[in-house]
């Protein structure tokens, strides 16, 4: 019987949180932290992917330059995700 309260309890935490980040979303707020990329570091790792370094290489010599994390290298995610949306956003004028 706790189980299912906890559990109901649970996703209605969810429900609520879903619903603050859609009303957020709404009114021009970003979810999440604070971007460290910028048209510098993007150059940069298009530079070095042409070289053919590893993604973890390429974010081991790429510093962030503004923000909180000033001075710190980003994830390796992070490199991955701004090339896959500089591949997207350079592609998709052709598709269309």
């Amino acid at each position: 019987m706790l189980a299912a309260l906890s559990g109901m309890e649970r996703e209605y935490i969810r429900d609520r949180t879903l619903e603050g980040h859609e009303s957020a979303r709404k009114h021009g707020k970003t979810i999440g932290g604070a971007g460290v990329t910028d048209d510098h570091i993007l150059s940069m790792a298009l530079h070095l992917c042409e070289q053919g370094m590893s993604l973890r290489d390429i974010a081991s010599r790429l510093v962030i330059t503004t923000g909180k994390k000033k001075g710190q290298h980003p994830s390796p995610a992070t490199v991955i995700r701004m090339l896959r949306e500089h591949d997207e956003q350079t592609t998709a004028p052709l598709a269309s």
